[in-house]
């Protein structure tokens, strides 16, 4: 028995097969520019898979994902998918039984059961790609709110009127880097940060503004949850001492508030990208029967 695991994305779906209690043969294919082309995508690659005894398909999604309505509520970089039954177009599309859950809500069920979080009852998941998705764990259960929005930090307004998600996403900041120097070409968020990383100045100094806004975002939610632990996942999470980093910028906070007695511990997901694609197989074996 075998799952075919999807993580809609911005810029790119990743996919792999979840088999033998194991996430592999893991690639990806660019985003599409549109619903049908995304069909077609997804068909592809189920059928690549067509001797592997499929028993469902897992979706790791963006937005306010209403998982009993099968309805993607919200908006996101992927803005196609949203606002009507995709959960439904999915499974006439494939012809399985489809699962769909939020990409932060999937990584945060995924380091729950497995990884970060395994032995925490509390938690706080800020998932960072080309928009900044975040999750709410409580009582070892997803907390999502009246409206599905609990754990949307990317929402968050900010003194100049952006939104964290356009401070912390690694694809923003470098888009408004490529802008600002005029660059001939734009900057994807893994050459900012190589560049900042060959000592860049400016380069460094967009990466210190992420990281300061990131850390500040994680101090101010932590005074609300309290959470055992803030774990940071996405493309950024693979990056070294990110962790480190993070956990430097809210102790700074901690003494200028004099809130000395909060206990913030700042991880970083324990299967970095994987972690969309393991939860959304988690949701899905998971999921209520019909």
């Amino acid at each position: 028995m075998s799952i075919l695991a999807f993580d809609i994305g911005g810029t790119a779906v990743k996919y792999g097969l979840f088999k033998d209690n194991q996430l592999q043969k893991v690639s990806s294919f660019p985003t599409p520019d549109s619903w049908e082309e995304m069909k077609e995508s997804c068909l592809a690659v189920k059928d690549k898979y067509k001797n592997e005894n499929l028993k469902g398909v897992a979706i790791s999604s963006p937005g306010s994902v209403d998982v009993d309505a099968g309805v993607i509520h919200g908006i996101s970089a992927v803005p196609y998918i949203h606002h009507f039954p995709i959960l439904k177009a999915f499974e006439e599309c494939l012809g399985l039984p489809v699962s769909i859950e939020n990409d932060a809500n999937c990584a945060a069920l995924a380091e729950v059961a497995f990884g970060v979080a395994k032995v925490c009852q509390n938690a706080l998941f800020f998932i960072i790609g080309s928009g900044l998705g975040g999750a709410v764990v409580i009582d070892r259960k997803l907390h999502k709110g009246r409206n599905l929005f609990g754990g949307e930090f990317g929402y968050m307004l900010l003194d100049d009127g952006s939104t964290l998600s356009e401070r912390v996403s690694p694809v923003h900041v470098a888009k408004r880097f490529s802008k600002e120097r005029s660059l001939g070409t734009e900057l994807s968020g893994k050459e900012l940060f190589d560049l900042a990383d060959r000592g860049d100045s400016e380069a460094q100094q967009a990466v210190e503004g992420l990281l300061d806004s990131l850390a500040l975002a994680i101090f101010n939610t932590c005074l609300v949850v309290n959470p055992d632990v803030v774990a940071i996942g996405g493309g950024i999470s693979q990056r070294r001492n990110l962790a480190t980093d993070i956990q430097k910028r809210v102790e700074q906070f901690k003494q200028r508030t004099e809130a000395t007695d909060l206990d913030v511990e700042i991880a970083t997901c324990h299967y970095f990208n994987d972690a969309n694609l393991l939860g959304a197989v988690a949701h899905f074996l998971n999921r209520p029967a019909k």
